[in-house]
């Protein structure tokens, strides 16, 4: 007889306001996420059974996450997708394919999870357009991780669409694979109050308990409802009357209540005991399974029984227990023996042609020692893995496959090849560990070599530029005989590193000189050469012999990765380097390009982890045109990206863009965050950055003698990217600090630098910097000279820049009208994009020169937030909602209320109108910039 249940959520009105309030915005059109945090038994699961009864008037799908089902990629969304896959024809073909690859309907290139989520978006957005979605998932510690990533995505881009998504998560777990779940509003469980807590007892025990057991009891279970419940099932009756046989009390609270649940099992026949086994082995839930999975045990469907009055488990069309811990304590209070038995009948019940990998993983599980057919499946089953891009999931397989290898040659080959996988998905320490396996087994001379080379990437991706350098040059040093092409891909892969840990290299060797050095010694480049070639070529001449020895060959670099086909150009190791050298080379034109590519390039790939750096490197080029409110929309794309897979890539630009927007008090708090997490980091790449955004500021702001202490800091180490930029910057801080020798000594390097890259705003940036140090009619044509150069960009801060000091000095010269002339034009390029503190310079030279100054026109980052300007420009630019919600990752419901919005502020009425109100506030089409 099952026993009465308690009374329904003691203790929890609080929580219940909050949800049942979330709820009724999700009825009235608004998207809501919340995640419920807890220790395992504080009333998770109860709170979302009451979400899922209150919103019966609604549309409703509840997943639950599963242990075993952790290795599974993509288990979760396709959990939660499925009921939604008859709309699977109405997503755009890339998202279509990309969720129907994840989910094994189809063979095809392996999706990432950017294309994953936003198939998953798209059809969560559809299901909801009639009715309103509520989204539940419980035990979020226990999908697999591709799922929490793509899921926590999803979450952040539901805008404008009726959708409610709730996530349960163990408070007491790892949490380094829910970092996605950072940031979003939490409802912290905790343990119920004294009053509560007794009246919840008493409805697990109604009849007579002694007073020491009782305050015993409410001692050890802290409030957990959970424990109230099943502590006292942990009891003999003698102890619960009397107060003997207390025992136990130093055991972790989980424990016993697991025990708890352990005890009860022993209560059941066997045959329930081994049903019980068998849901509980397998992840998928799928009644079907099971059943088929208990006929080749023998059992029938009388053994469930007993469990499902003890209320242990429910069996529907899908398998849920009770409780995660019932799970845990089913499978864990088994014998290996059945346990293994269990595993192998379940693979026996899958068909092969339709579900191997399930197949593969129940063989392993029942595996009893090496096995190389088993261990082959295994490697397959990897393959069908990566192949729908769940390399976490491959890494799983292999990893697998190397304990099941008994031949010590595939085992190293598989452990390597698992190793990989591993560092691909994240996992560095789980990589090293499989590179230990792979050093012991017998290897050939290559496969010591690729050994060393993936150490050392492990390496880097652990502690960023300290270690890599060194240990990169010897794998590079070691494949030079053995794969020439990879040896030198290794050694720029050694030099990159060195240009990362920048000012925090170990030692000189580590350094980017050093490890140029070194890399003379890489085997000759293949004929033809391919752009990675030229490009490690350039960048050791540029470090042994110098940036102006060096510039043609830079140049030649860059612009061949402009030529190449798609997939040389969007190689994710060469492209920050590549867009490093554009930057610093003055060739504004490539890296604008180069950026632009890489972006579009990974949105149709859907490279999830790579796509954030792409769109930072685009947000620089953003800030540096001028187009600042595309740089903010690009960079909170970037932020949410790296939320949702608990990335780091760098965010330098932020305090960048800061500084040109004039924002004193923001630019100096992220300056000060990321110099700390900089230096924590090994990052010392940052460091220039970060001191240009300074000097940016500073001399916006007139702050001369604090610009000019940023560059002097920055410029101690010729890094690579910002060098002439900083430079830039110390000409004009120098001038005004009245210190014309460290002028003259910053001119003189960096007009040697421009007429090296001889772009035409190398040019004009040398030709505006001679003329702060010039006088009469040298400084005159010098100004003239570089407005000649620089005005292919009018818009251009760059332009506006040099039209500012050249009225500065016609003012002082004391002719008015012309200076008038340039600081007005310079004056209303800064106001339209937004940069204030050289308007409010531009202004107040204009109220010096007797000019009556007009209320500044309205700035499009004062009508339009960074997103709504993003989408306007991409309508202007006659790319359909579908389209730009692809791009920005957003429901084209989303897409369609967001213009509306920009509608009302521009004052249109339809896209027609968007073209003339985006120019005319200073805003132009993503074609025309």
């Amino acid at each position: 007889m099952a026993r009465p249940g308690p009374p329904a959520l003691l203790g929890r009105a609080r929580e219940l306001a909050l949800l049942d309030r979330l709820i009724e915005d999700v009825r009235k059109g608004r998207s809501s996420v919340l995640v419920v945090r807890g220790e395992p038994g504080v009333g998770k699961t109860a709170l979302l059974n009451h979400v899922t009864a209150t919103a019966s008037d609604l549309r409703v799908a509840q997943i639950s996450g599963a242990e075993s089902e952790m290795e599974l990629a993509f288990a979760g969304v396709h959990q939660l997708c499925a009921p939604m896959l008859d709309r699977l024809d109405a997503l755009p073909a890339p998202q279509r394919e990309a969720i129907s690859t994840a989910f094994g309907l189809r063979e095809g290139r392996p999706p990432d999870r950017f294309l994953v989520g936003l198939a998953a978006l798209t059809l969560l957005a559809e299901s909801a357009a009639k009715l309103p979605l509520v989204c539940v998932v419980d035990d979020v510690h226990w999908l697999d991780s591709a799922s929490v990533q793509t899921l926590s995505l999803v979450a952040r881009r539901l805008g404008a669409d009726p959708i409610a998504m709730i996530f349960a998560v163990r408070e007491s777990e790892d949490k380094r694979e829910l970092e996605g779940l950072d940031g979003f509003p939490e409802l912290v469980l905790t343990g119920l109050g004294d009053r509560h807590s007794r009246l919840l007892l008493g409805t697990a025990l109604p009849g007579r308990m002694d007073d020491r057991v009782r305050e015993r009891i409410l001692a050890e279970a802290r409030g957990n409802p959970l424990a109230l419940l099943e502590l006292p099932r942990d009891r003999p009756p003698a102890a619960l009357a009397g107060g003997y046989s207390l025992v136990g009390g130093d055991r972790p609270l989980l424990g016993r209540v697991e025990r708890s649940f352990a005890a009860q099992l022993q209560t059941l026949p066997s045959d329930t005991r081994l049903l019980l086994l068998v849901a509980a082995a397998d992840p998928v839930g799928e009644a079907a399974l099971l059943w088929r999975a208990a006929a080749r045990l023998g059992l029938g469907v009388e053994a469930a029984e007993p469990a499902e009055t003890a209320e242990l488990i429910s069996f529907g069309t899908r398998v849920r227990f009770r409780h995660a811990l019932v799970r845990s304590a089913v499978y864990h209070s088994a014998s290996l023996r059945d346990r293994r038995r269990v595993h192998g009948a379940l693979a026996g019940a899958i068909d092969p042609r339709v579900d191997s990998e399930h197949r593969a993983w129940h063989r392993a599980q029942a595996a009893a020692g090496p096995s190389e057919e088993i261990a082959a499946e295994l490697e397959h089953s990897a393959d069908r893995a990566r192949a729908r891009g769940g390399i976490a999931a491959a890494a799983a397989f292999l990893a697998h496959a190397t304990d099941l290898t008994p031949e010590p040659e595939d085992r190293a080959r598989r452990a390597l090849a698992a190793a990989q996988a591993k560092l691909d998905a994240g996992a560095p320490g789980a990589a090293l560990a499989l590179l230990a396996v792979a050093e012991a087994a017998r290897t050939d001379e290559l496969q010591r070599a690729r050994i060393d080379l993936l150490r050392a990437q492990i390496a880097f991706a652990r502690h960023r530029g300290r270690d890599a350098p060194a240990l990169l040059l010897d794998a590079a040093r070691r494949l030079r005989d053995l794969d020439p092409e990879l040896s030198r891909e290794t050694y720029l892969e050694a030099l990159m590193s060195s240009v990362f840990a920048g000012r925090f290299a170990g030692s000189e060797e580590d350094g980017p000189d050093g490890v140029a050095r070194a890399a003379l010694a890489a085997p000759p480049a293949p004929d033809p050469p391919r752009a990675v070639d030229l490009l490690l070529d350039a960048l050791v001449k540029r470090f042994t012999a110098g940036y102006v020895a060096a510039a043609p060959q830079l140049l030649e670099a860059a612009r061949e990765f402009r030529r190449e086909d798609d997939e040389d150009v969007a190689a994710p190791r060469w492209y920050g380097i590549v867009g490093r050298i554009a930057l610093e080379l003055w060739d504004k034109d490539s890296w604008d390009e180069l950026a632009a590519k890489q972006v579009e390039i990974l949105r149709s790939e859907g490279a999830l982890t790579l796509l954030p750096v792409a769109l930072v490197y685009r947000a620089g080029v953003g800030v540096h045109a001028g187009r600042f409110d595309e740089a903010d929309a690009l960079l909170q794309e970037a932020t949410a990206i790296n939320n949702a897979v608990g990335a780091h890539p760098p965010l330098d630009v932020q305090p960048v863009l800061a500084a040109h927007r004039g924002e004193q008090e923001r630019t100096l708090r992220m300056v000060r965050e990321i110099r700390r997490r900089a230096t924590v980091r090994n990052e010392g790449r940052v460091i220039p950055v970060i001191q240009y955004a300074l000097s940016v500021l500073h001399n916006g702001l007139g702050q001369w003698r604090d610009a000019l202490a940023a560059t002097g800091l920055a410029l101690e180490h010729e890094d690579l990217g910002l060098f002439g930029y900083l430079l830039f910057e110390r000409v004009e801080a120098a001038v005004h600090s009245g210190e014309p020798e460290l002028a003259a000594e910053s001119l003189r390097v960096l007009v040697t630098r421009a007429e090296a890259s001889g772009t035409e705003l190398a040019l004009g940036v040398a030709a505006r910097s001679r003329a702060l140090l010039a006088t009469g009619a040298e400084a005159d044509t010098l100004y003239r000279a570089a407005l000649a150069h620089l005005g292919r960009r009018r818009t251009d801060p760059m332009f506006a820049r040099a039209q500012l000091v050249y009225g500065e000095w016609l003012r002082g010269e004391g002719r008015l009208a012309e200076a008038a002339d340039q600081l007005k034009h310079a004056h209303d390029v800064f106001t339209r994009i937004g940069a204030t503190a050289f308007a409010e310079r531009a202004r107040k030279e204009l109220v010096g020169a007797g000019e009556p100054m007009r209320a500044p026109a309205v700035a499009v980052s004062d009508a339009l937030t960074g997103q709504e300007s993003h989408i306007a420009r991409l309508a202007a630019d006659g790319h359909t909602n579908q389209e730009i919600a692809a791009q920005l990752f957003l429901s084209p419901r989303t897409v369609e209320w967001h213009l509306g919005k920009i509608f009302a502020k521009l004052g249109i009425t339809s896209r027609r109108g968007l073209p003339a109100a985006l120019s005319a506030r200073g805003a132009q089409p993503q074609s025309e910039t």
